[in-house]
C-alpha cells in the first residue's frame, strides 16, 4: 500500500498551524497528495478546475459571510432596531409569528436558504424583535440574551417543520424509499401531505409560546414598576 498520498494531510495540519490561507493550504495538500499518489500534473490541474466549476454555487452561500458582516459594520442592526422602533403597534409577537408563517411558508417550496441565522436572524430578526421587546421598557441583558434565542428558535422551528412538506425534501424521499423497499408504493406527495398537520401543530404551539413569552415579559415590567412606586 502506497501510503505516500498521506502526505497531503501532513500539509493540512501544518499549513493550519502555521494559520495560513485555508483555501491556498487545501489546494496545496491536494496538488502534494496527487502527486504523491503518481498523478500528472496537467491531470491534477485539470481535476481541480472541474472540482471548482462543479461546486461553484457554493461559493454563493460563502459571500454572503463577508457581505452581511460588510452590512452590520455600516449599522445594518442599529437601523433595524431603530426602524421597528417607530411602530409602536408592533410587538414581539406579531413580529415573530409572521416571520415564522413566512419561513415555513417559503420551506415548504423548498426555498430554505432564502432566510436563515447568517441571513436574516442575527442582521435583521433580532434587533428586531430586541426593538419590538423594549418598547415598554428597556431591555437588560439576560432578557435580551432571552429575545435573541427566542428569534433564533423561531427561525429554526420555521424550517424544520416546513421543509418536511417540500417533496423532494430529503427525508421525504428517504420515507419513501424506505417503504418502497417493503413493498408499499407511496407518492411523494401523499408523505408530505401527511407533514402538513405537523406543521401546522407546530406553528401553533410556537406562536403560543411567543405571545407567554411577551407576556412573561409585560408582567416582569409591571413588577418592577410596582416595586419602583
Amino acid at each position: 500500500m502506497n501510503y505516500w498520498p498521506l502526505l497531503g494531510v501532513a500539509v493540512v495540519v501544518l499549513g493550519l498551524a502555521l494559520r495560513r490561507n485555508p483555501a491556498l493550504v487545501v489546494v496545496v495538500a491536494g496538488l502534494v497528495s496527487g502527486i504523491a499518489a503518481g498523478k500528472p500534473l496537467g491531470e491534477l490541474l485539470d481535476l481541480l478546475g472541474t472540482a471548482f466549476v462543479n461546486n461553484r454555487t457554493l461559493l454563493l452561500f460563502v459571500l454572503t459571510l463577508p457581505v452581511i458582516g460588510l452590512l452590520e459594520r455600516h449599522g445594518l442592526r442599529e437601523r433595524a432596531r431603530g426602524w421597528i422602533a417607530g411602530f409602536r403597534s408592533l410587538t414581539l409577537p406579531r413580529l415573530l409569528v409572521a416571520y415564522l408563517g413566512l419561513r415555513q411558508l417559503l420551506s415548504m417550496f423548498g426555498l430554505i436558504d432564502l432566510a436563515g441565522h447568517a441571513q436574516t436572524v442575527r442582521p435583521l430578526l433580532a434587533p428586531m424583535s430586541e426593538a419590538a421587546a423594549a418598547q415598554e421598557e428597556p431591555l437588560d441583558e439576560p432578557t435580551r440574551n432571552r429575545v435573541r434565542a427566542l428569534a433564533a428558535a423561531t427561525d429554526n422551528i420555521g424550517r424544520f417543520f416546513g421543509e418536511d412538506v417540500f417533496l423532494a425534501f430529503g427525508a421525504v424521499l428517504l420515507i419513501q424509499g424506505f417503504y418502497a423497499g417493503h413493498g408499499i408504493a407511496l407518492e411523494p406527495m401523499a408523505i408530505a401531505l401527511w407533514a402538513l398537520p405537523t406543521a401546522i401543530a407546530a406553528f401553533t404551539i410556537h406562536a403560543i409560546r411567543i405571545a407567554w413569552f411577551q407576556r412573561g415579559l409585560r408582567r416582569g415590567s409591571e413588577r418592577r414598576r410596582d416595586a419602583d412606586a
